[in-house]
């Protein structure tokens, strides 16, 4: 595979996605970014909330990332875990910081003006926090009632876990996730992805912000998103849920049927200790695999379960254990029956199709993925490297009307 070429300069850009024209038709100039024009105050921290705002970010969205004037985000420090690069460096790009002390009256008097004009607030503290400080999602929406403000927690705002802590791990432990993840008389597998984290506190954060502010657009009312990580993942797990119903219980670990109950979907290994995924579900697939790998006997049998499943899965176990990763990586490259190699991760950024997606930019020296998401007529940009803590604050500041002598008196107070 070809090797992955690095842009040696800061402004990453990659090609628009558009539908195709008539070769005689002249191209259309580029249109705005879809969130041009949206400004957010992000309060949050660490992970979730400032992977969610960079996506609004890279839509075009003015995200002001607001720290306190003592830490600031916790990620600076805390998430160079393999070396220099933390991942603060990897969901913090195309944002300004100010930082703002929200413990004096006067930070909160400047985040209320700047609240005033502005369309999102995302916020990741526990439950009463903001409400304690004064900034609240009833004291902005006084303010202003076009304002859609989203709180990311782990258990959400109300209930009787509403003020525990937790992370990723506690979240997927509730509902019930956790202990479907493993094979069978194995102690539950943690993942290496942040699975509340990302789908809980980002993606779903996300949907609820839009939706909130397409609203607001039309009827000139907020909305307060309460997205709580352990909800997301909770109504997300679906087959677990089907087990319920039908056979009134979950499955044991390892025995369902997407988790090793069937043996056409499933991760095999081969001679040399490497692996296949294996899901070939739909008949006509597992029909080209059985026929792929010499066994047509198997054909009728791809969605047996039980004992018959696991004899199955033996019998296939033994197959792919006699050639090598590159052998089968060969034969199923030409038989597309959803049999794919399980690429080690720095495989995975080499990969041809990712390249071709352009699925990894370098921003300020440091490679990240590029959104995951192709938007016509939107070339991606980096248009901001990850912000030094406060390094925009008097340019915010000056923005949202206040004078020279208001920001050298807040410096002075040390309130920025």
């Amino acid at each position: 595979m070809p090797p992955v070429a690095w842009s040696g300069t800061f402004l990453v850009r990659q090609p628009a996605i558009r539908p195709p024209t008539p070769t005689t038709r002249k191209p259309t100039a580029m249109r705005p970014l879809p969130l041009t024009g949206l400004r957010v105050l992000d309060l949050t921290r660490l992970l979730p909330g400032p992977l969610a705002s960079m996506h609004l970010a890279d839509l075009g969205a003015d995200v002001i990332k607001i720290e306190d004037t003592g830490a600031g985000d916790y990620a600076r420090s805390a998430g160079a875990v393999h070396g220099t690069v933390s991942y603060f460096e990897l969901v913090n790009r195309n944002k300004r910081s100010l930082t703002l002390d929200l413990k004096q009256a006067a930070g909160v008097a400047a985040f209320r003006r700047l609240a005033a004009t502005a369309d999102v607030i995302l916020e990741g503290f526990r439950p009463g926090v903001v409400d304690k400080l004064g900034i609240g999602y009833a004291a902005m929406t006084a303010i202003n009632p076009r304002i859609a403000y989203c709180a990311i927690t782990g258990y959400g705002q109300n209930g009787p876990y509403r003020d525990r802590a937790g992370h990723d791990l506690n979240y997927l432990g509730y509902c019930g996730l956790l202990d479907q993840i493993g094979t069978p008389g194995s102690a539950p597998a943690i993942p290496n992805f942040q699975i509340g984290d990302l789908l809980g506190g980002s993606l779903s954060a996300l949907v609820g912000v839009l939706a909130a502010v397409i609203d607001a657009r039309s009827s000139g009312r907020g909305r307060y998103v309460d997205v709580a990580m352990t909800d997301a993942v909770f109504a997300h797990t679906l087959f677990p849920l089907l087990a319920v119903l039908g056979l009134g219980q979950a499955l044991p670990r390892g025995e369902d049927l997407l988790s090793g109950g069937m043996p056409s979907y499933g991760v095999y290994a081969t001679s040399d200790g490497r692996h296949l995924a294996v899901s070939a579900m739909e008949p006509k697939f597992w029909q080209m695999l059985c026929a792929a790998i010499d066994r047509p006997d198997l054909a009728p049998l791809a969605f047996a379960t039980g004992a018959e499943g696991q004899r199955i899965r033996r019998e296939l176990e033994a197959v792919f254990a006699g050639r090598s990763f590159a052998e089968w990586s060969a034969l199923f490259e030409k038989v597309d029956c959803c049999v794919t190699p399980v690429l080690r991760f720095e495989e995975s950024m080499q990969n041809e199709h990712l390249l071709a997606r352009a699925m990894l930019v370098e921003v300020a020296g440091v490679r990240q993925f590029a959104p995951p998401f192709k938007v016509s007529e939107m070339a991606f940009a980096a248009r901001l490297p990850p912000p030094a803590a406060g390094q925009h604050s008097e340019e915010i500041l000056r923005e949202g009307g206040f004078t020279a002598d208001e920001i050298a008196c807040l410096r002075e107070q040390k309130v920025i």
